[in-house]
Protein backbone atom coordinates (compact mmCIF):
# COMPACT_ATOMS: atom_id res chain seq x y z
CA UNK A 1 0.00 0.00 0.00
CA UNK A 2 2.83 2.36 0.90
CA UNK A 3 4.51 1.72 -2.46
CA UNK A 4 1.28 2.52 -4.33
CA UNK A 5 0.90 5.82 -2.46
CA UNK A 6 4.51 6.79 -3.20
CA UNK A 7 4.05 5.93 -6.88
CA UNK A 8 0.81 7.95 -7.08
CA UNK A 9 2.45 10.97 -5.49
CA UNK A 10 5.31 10.75 -7.97
CA UNK A 11 2.84 10.95 -10.84
CA UNK A 12 1.20 14.15 -9.59
CA UNK A 13 2.17 17.27 -11.51
CA UNK A 14 4.37 19.69 -9.68
CA UNK A 15 2.18 22.48 -8.35
CA UNK A 16 3.49 26.02 -8.41
CA UNK A 17 4.44 27.46 -5.06
CA UNK A 18 1.81 29.71 -3.52
CA UNK A 19 2.28 33.38 -4.23
CA UNK A 20 4.12 35.36 -1.58
CA UNK A 21 2.32 38.54 -2.59
CA UNK A 22 0.38 39.99 0.32
CA UNK A 23 -1.27 42.60 -1.89
CA UNK A 24 -2.30 42.66 -5.52
CA UNK A 25 -0.67 45.98 -6.49
CA UNK A 26 2.96 45.28 -5.61
CA UNK A 27 5.16 42.43 -4.48
CA UNK A 28 6.42 41.75 -0.98
CA UNK A 29 9.90 43.16 -1.73
CA UNK A 30 8.43 46.55 -2.71
CA UNK A 31 6.20 46.79 0.36
CA UNK A 32 8.99 46.61 2.92
CA UNK A 33 8.17 47.37 6.56
CA UNK A 34 4.99 49.30 5.66
CA UNK A 35 3.34 46.10 4.48
CA UNK A 36 -0.13 46.64 2.99
CA UNK A 37 0.11 50.37 3.76
CA UNK A 38 3.04 50.80 1.37
CA UNK A 39 2.80 53.51 -1.26
CA UNK A 40 3.00 50.96 -4.09
CA UNK A 41 -0.18 49.31 -2.76
CA UNK A 42 -2.17 52.57 -2.51
CA UNK A 43 -4.93 53.73 -4.83
CA UNK A 44 -6.86 57.01 -4.81
CA UNK A 45 -10.58 56.64 -5.51
CA UNK A 46 -12.72 59.37 -7.09
CA UNK A 47 -14.46 61.52 -4.45
CA UNK A 48 -18.04 60.80 -3.41
CA UNK A 49 -20.23 63.93 -3.39
CA UNK A 50 -23.15 64.32 -1.02
CA UNK A 51 -25.46 67.10 -2.14
CA UNK A 52 -29.19 67.59 -2.27
CA UNK A 53 -30.57 66.08 -5.48
CA UNK A 54 -27.19 65.16 -7.00
CA UNK A 55 -25.58 61.80 -7.72
CA UNK A 56 -23.14 60.51 -5.13
CA UNK A 57 -20.89 58.86 -7.72
CA UNK A 58 -20.64 58.59 -11.50
CA UNK A 59 -20.28 54.80 -11.41
CA UNK A 60 -19.96 51.89 -8.95
CA UNK A 61 -16.62 51.41 -7.20
CA UNK A 62 -14.70 48.18 -7.81
CA UNK A 63 -12.09 47.35 -5.18
CA UNK A 64 -9.59 44.53 -4.66
CA UNK A 65 -9.14 42.80 -1.36
CA UNK A 66 -5.75 43.63 0.17
CA UNK A 67 -5.38 47.04 -1.49
CA UNK A 68 -5.03 50.27 0.50
CA UNK A 69 -7.50 52.94 -0.67
CA UNK A 70 -8.01 56.64 -0.03
CA UNK A 71 -11.29 58.42 -0.75
CA UNK A 72 -12.86 61.78 0.04
CA UNK A 73 -16.50 62.13 1.07
CA UNK A 74 -17.50 65.68 0.14
CA UNK A 75 -20.61 67.64 1.13
CA UNK A 76 -21.53 70.95 -0.49
CA UNK A 77 -23.69 71.94 2.49
CA UNK A 78 -26.92 72.12 0.45
CA UNK A 79 -28.62 69.85 3.00
CA UNK A 80 -27.92 68.07 6.25
CA UNK A 81 -27.08 64.56 5.00
CA UNK A 82 -26.05 61.32 6.64
CA UNK A 83 -24.04 58.55 5.01
CA UNK A 84 -24.71 54.97 6.10
CA UNK A 85 -22.92 51.78 5.12
CA UNK A 86 -22.32 49.60 8.17
CA UNK A 87 -21.83 46.42 6.11
CA UNK A 88 -19.18 48.13 3.96
CA UNK A 89 -17.39 49.60 6.98
CA UNK A 90 -17.25 46.13 8.54
CA UNK A 91 -15.78 44.65 5.35
CA UNK A 92 -12.74 46.96 5.44
CA UNK A 93 -9.99 47.79 7.90
CA UNK A 94 -10.13 51.53 8.49
CA UNK A 95 -6.71 53.09 8.89
CA UNK A 96 -7.70 56.70 9.36
CA UNK A 97 -10.54 59.20 9.13
CA UNK A 98 -9.49 62.86 8.73
CA UNK A 99 -11.99 65.66 9.43
CA UNK A 100 -10.74 69.28 9.51
CA UNK A 101 -7.12 68.10 9.88
CA UNK A 102 -8.11 65.98 12.90
CA UNK A 103 -6.90 62.41 12.41
CA UNK A 104 -9.07 59.68 13.92
CA UNK A 105 -8.13 56.00 14.04
CA UNK A 106 -11.44 54.26 14.81
CA UNK A 107 -12.12 50.65 15.70
CA UNK A 108 -15.27 50.78 13.59
CA UNK A 109 -17.75 53.08 11.85
CA UNK A 110 -21.47 52.80 11.25
CA UNK A 111 -22.21 56.16 9.59
CA UNK A 112 -21.20 59.78 9.08
CA UNK A 113 -23.34 62.92 9.06
CA UNK A 114 -22.67 66.23 7.36
CA UNK A 115 -24.35 69.19 9.11
CA UNK A 116 -22.63 71.65 6.80
CA UNK A 117 -20.19 71.63 3.89
CA UNK A 118 -17.00 69.74 4.48
CA UNK A 119 -14.70 66.90 3.56
CA UNK A 120 -14.04 63.58 5.24
CA UNK A 121 -10.89 61.79 4.11
CA UNK A 122 -11.09 58.04 4.61
CA UNK A 123 -8.24 55.56 4.18
CA UNK A 124 -8.80 51.82 4.43
CA UNK A 125 -7.79 48.37 3.26
CA UNK A 126 -10.50 46.35 1.51
CA UNK A 127 -10.78 42.95 3.18
CA UNK A 128 -14.00 40.97 2.73
CA UNK A 129 -15.17 40.27 -0.83
CA UNK A 130 -18.79 41.09 -1.57
CA UNK A 131 -21.23 43.81 -2.70
CA UNK A 132 -21.87 46.76 -0.44
CA UNK A 133 -23.28 50.26 -0.61
CA UNK A 134 -22.95 53.69 0.92
CA UNK A 135 -26.17 55.64 0.82
CA UNK A 136 -28.20 58.48 2.19
CA UNK A 137 -30.63 56.87 4.66
CA UNK A 138 -34.32 57.06 3.77
CA UNK A 139 -33.61 57.74 0.11
CA UNK A 140 -34.87 55.42 -2.60
CA UNK A 141 -33.20 56.76 -5.76
CA UNK A 142 -30.23 55.03 -7.36
CA UNK A 143 -28.37 58.34 -7.49
CA UNK A 144 -28.49 58.58 -3.68
CA UNK A 145 -26.31 55.52 -3.20
CA UNK A 146 -23.06 54.11 -4.54
CA UNK A 147 -22.49 50.39 -5.05
CA UNK A 148 -19.10 49.10 -3.93
CA UNK A 149 -17.81 45.66 -4.81
CA UNK A 150 -14.75 44.07 -3.25
CA UNK A 151 -13.19 41.25 -5.27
Amino acid sequence: MKAILVAALALLPVLPAPSLHAAPLCDAKQMGFAGLLAKCNREELPPLTFASGKSIAEKPLKLQSGVYYKIELVSDGSAELAVVGAEFFRAVWINEVVINDLEIRPLGIDSFEFDDEGVIELSFIAIKPGRYELKIPGSTGDTQRVEISIQ
